[in-house]
């Protein structure tokens, strides 16, 4: 890994055996719990099959650092909550490490495939800069009496969130030919 102190993401995922839901549910509960005491855990994401769309469950974990992040990797607690979910899954998950900005050029579903970083970065910055614009024409204004930095503050909370849930996963399909 290039750089050991940027925030890491593992996207797992696996197709539970049919009839097996509730219990993987109940199972992932408390592995995600446990997940959760370890140092650096920023927060743990699941997706859902949706019949149709997507028969896999997606476990999605973030961590402050590779280092923390491999701690929980190799950890017994983790072992340990495997082990008792063998039996719920239909073959051993698929699991990819993302970091940084890469978390949001990737295609759900699809094996990782990295773009060329100068096309991530024209990318990001014409959608920073399309939605930082349009923020501050929004929201500035209803923001009028707060001071400066706490309206700043608001608007960038806001475009985070855009960005990562919202606004890069369909910028990225839209540009998928481009970017890869």
């Amino acid at each position: 890994m290039e750089q050991e102190d940027q925030s890491v993401t593992v996207v797992i995922s696996q197709i539970v055996k049919p009839g097996c839901e509730s219990t993987y549910e109940a199972w992932l509960k408390d592995i995600t719990g446990v997940s959760r005491i370890y140092p650096g855990h920023l927060g743990t994401n699941v997706i859902r099959p949706q019949p149709g769309v997507r028969s896999e469950y997606v476990i999605i974990f973030r961590f402050d650092s590779y280092e923390n992040l491999k701690v929980w990797m190799e950890s017994r607690d983790r072992k340990y909550w495997l082990t008792q979910g063998q039996q719920l899954v239909q073959s051993d998950p698929y699991v990819q490490q993302i970091s940084g900005l890469e978390a949001w050029f990737s295609i759900p579903g699809q094996p990782l495939k990295t773009p060329p970083r100068y096309k991530t970065a024209l990318l990001t910055w014409a959608v920073v800069y399309i939605l930082s614009n349009l923020l501050n024409k929004l929201i500035a204004p209803l923001l009028g009496n707060l001071p400066p930095l706490i309206i700043s503050l608001i608007i960038s909370v806001i475009m985070v969130g855009l960005l990562t849930y919202i606004v890069m996963p369909r910028v990225t399909r839209l540009f998928s030919s481009w970017l890869y």
